[in-house]
């Protein structure tokens, strides 16, 4: 990708880049599941659940990007699990 600018080069290479359309898709596909969550679960069961994503952010450091983690982080994560756990109870 070039440097951000406000040329006609900047916006067709942006908007002709694979990766950018991808987050596009699945940015698009996350919030019809979004909706489909919302209409089917209640909101106070659905929202907490986001919090997920804490977990899934720190797994993915680990496995992708080989960051160490200490143990206060992971009672963090066994606390968000744990609250995830109440909450859908």
């Amino acid at each position: 990708m070039p440097a951000f600018s406000w040329t006609k080069d900047f916006w067709v290479a942006l908007l002709s880049n694979w990766q950018f359309a991808a987050c596009g898709l699945f940015f698009g596909a996350a919030s019809l599941l979004w909706m489909y969550i919302v209409k089917y679960f209640p909101f106070a069961t659905a929202y907490p659940m986001i919090s997920l994503s804490y977990v899934f952010g720190m797994l993915a450091a680990i496995l992708f990007f080989h960051e160490e983690v200490s143990a206060v982080k992971w009672i963090g994560v066994v606390l968000i699990m744990l609250g995830c756990f109440l909450i859908a109870k």
